[in-house]
């Protein structure tokens, strides 16, 4: 089981509790309530709080490669794509989807470099620029 709409660390802790297998952090793209903090500003206090529990994993707003290594920075499993998978699967079908999978490695790739990240498993908040 999969529990969709996380948001806080209570919220997560529950998912264990109730024996979920994994969540998704997401604040559903904005459109359910208008202020509820994006899924990248709630996602490192659950982390901190069932990483290694359950799998986690986020959506909302991930359009690019570096989105997906900015997610897994802050202490997602794994990404979803929903909206550009979507987009693309209109546009030009499974061709569609091969490209969009194709640029969003790309792009995580020079992220990844730009980063000195040599692999996924590399990926952490280390890598992240904090507020100044």
């Amino acid at each position: 089981m999969v529990i969709k709409g996380i948001l806080d660390a209570e919220d997560a802790r529950d998912a264990v509790r109730f024996g979920a297998d994994g969540i998704v952090v997401s604040n559903h793209g904005g459109r359910q309530l208008d202020g509820v903090p994006s899924s990248a500003r709630a996602l490192p206090a659950i982390a901190d709080a069932v990483k290694g529990d359950l799998k986690i994993l986020v959506d909302s707003g991930i359009r690019t490669g570096l989105d997906v290594v900015r997610m897994l920075a802050l202490g997602a499993d794994c990404t979803l794509l929903g909206r550009a998978f979507i987009y693309a699967l209109a546009v030009d079908g499974q061709a569609g989807v091969s490209n969009l999978l194709e640029l969003i490695e790309k792009e995580m790739r020079v992220a990844m470099v730009l980063t000195g990240a040599k692999s996924i498993s590399e990926i952490n908040a280390d890598l992240l620029v904090r507020e100044l």
